[in-house]
């Protein structure tokens, strides 16, 4: 299954898309050395301290476990990079850095990477919405569904399961057996045995190394937030008041990017944590641009400067969403039906 990608719109300014992007495609070895060398080495660190941290209290374990959950975030966000071939210009190194990484963050490197480049490819399109997105009616299809599938639908969109349930099955159970891949997908399925593998090979050395107890207390909060928070961001990114859907042949790649991808404006600090993934809309106009250079692309381009744009605490405000009404173009809640 391929989707083709159509040919770049022009923006609201005499240059292309390609002009203003083009200069900060490519990636920088240096840079995408130091990124994942540090970020490697303070997840380790962390979660030593937080094995340590048991001889103290569990409370003391659970408050580290928050600048953790950062570094699981951005070590997933380089894998993201090395999905996409921005993070090094070798597609060995992408797909060997990209697979350890996955075993860390338990994401089959190239089943994810498939998916995604899926996700990309028709992201904000009303007849493409097979994989890699999250599930998301028009006002239409919800009121011709049956009460039970009413019910599945709000069920699936509720945030307590969305964020709770729904994240930790996504990551730790269909991950290990994703049955949405076709079984053409030949090389994906073997990247994803090759992934649980890896895990169980690591699960059971640091079972045996630090004790089975230990390593449960330690790291199953670390799995369950961060997978928590890393939904909660790609659920902001595309599922606002505002945001682009569209059918064909109407649907158009570069306005789905600057339209329907969201600027997360977080601090700087929490910028760093999640690779600059909230600098989405340039992402989706580009993935070849990798996540140290997002934030400079668009501070130098004021092309990019006029998107929705919101922060942490008002993104909050998205949770309520849940259809897209095709008369209103805009995302709203069930209370619309």
């Amino acid at each position: 299954m391929s989707y083709a990608i159509p040919q770049p719109a022009a923006p609201s300014s005499p240059r292309s898309w390609d002009e203003i992007l083009r200069p900060y495609k490519g990636s920088h070895l240096g840079k995408s050395l130091w990124q994942l060398g540090t970020t490697s080495t303070l997840f380790v660190v962390n979660w030593w301290l937080m094995l340590r941290s048991l001889e103290v209290g569990y409370w003391l374990t659970l408050i580290l476990a928050l600048p953790i959950v950062g570094l699981f975030t951005r070590l997933f966000i380089i894998q993201h990079d090395c999905g996409h071939g921005s993070f090094f210009r070798s597609p060995r190194a992408n797909h060997v850095v990209g697979f350890l990484l996955g075993v860390v963050t338990l994401t089959p490197y190239r089943y994810w990477r498939r998916t995604h480049a899926i996700h990309h490819a028709t992201s904000g399109d009303l007849d493409h919405r097979e994989f890699g997105d999250i599930d998301t009616l028009t006002v239409r299809e919800y009121r011709a569904l049956s009460r039970w599938g009413k019910v599945r639908y709000r069920i699936y969109r509720n945030m307590f399961v969305m964020l709770g349930i729904g994240s930790i099955y996504q990551f730790v159970f269909k991950h290990r057996l994703p049955l949405d891949a076709p079984r053409e997908w030949k090389q994906e399925w073997r990247g994803v045995m090759w992934t649980n593998l890896a895990i169980a090979a690591a699960v059971v050395a640091l079972g045996f190394g630090v004790g089975w107890t230990n390593f449960a207390l330690v790291h199953l909060p670390i799995v369950f937030l961060s997978s928590s928070f890393g939904v909660w961001l790609f659920y902001v990114q595309h599922q606002f008041e505002d945001t682009y859907w569209e059918k064909q042949p109407d649907w158009n790649y570069h306005r789905a990017g600057i339209e329907g991808s969201s600027f997360l404006d977080l601090p700087a600090w929490l910028h760093w944590f999640t690779g600059n993934i909230g600098f989405h809309h340039i992402h989706h106009l580009s993935s070849r641009i990798p996540n140290y250079s997002l934030r400079r692309c668009m501070e130098e381009n004021p092309e990019l400067q006029q998107v929705t744009r919101f922060t942490l605490w008002q993104s909050l405000r998205c949770a309520r969403l849940k259809l897209w009404d095709e008369e209103r173009r805009r995302l709203v809640g069930f209370e619309a039906v």
